[in-house]
């Protein structure tokens, strides 16, 4: 009988070392992260329903569904930013130094 390890992440940087990816990915995995973390948050304030936002976006609600159950896979950074304009917000962008 094999013994499974468990293993455990915090954070998108944190899995991104456990999936042994490169800093480049880490960093993109960590900003899509963030972004969708966002996009849900305004979502949930915006007292609207799903449908109301994929029509104001013109984008599909299946699509803008996986968005807002976390699952990013497969959509594009510009179809995210097109879902936080719909909700009346624009990203800032923010510059920091690698530690």
């Amino acid at each position: 009988m094999s013994t499974k390890t468990k293993y455990e992440a915090r954070n998108a940087t944190e899995l991104a070392a456990l999936l042994g990816l490169s800093k480049f990915d880490a960093a993109e995995l960590a900003f899509r992260a963030d972004l969708n973390t966002a996009i849900i948050q305004k979502f949930k304030s915006a007292k609207i329903t799903q449908a109301e936002l994929a029509k104001r976006a013109k984008l599909s609600r299946t699509r803008l569904t996986a968005l807002l159950n976390n699952n990013s896979h497969g959509l594009s950074t510009d179809f995210m930013l097109r879902v936080l304009t719909a909700l009346g917000y624009r990203a800032d962008l923010r510059l920091s130094k690698i530690a």
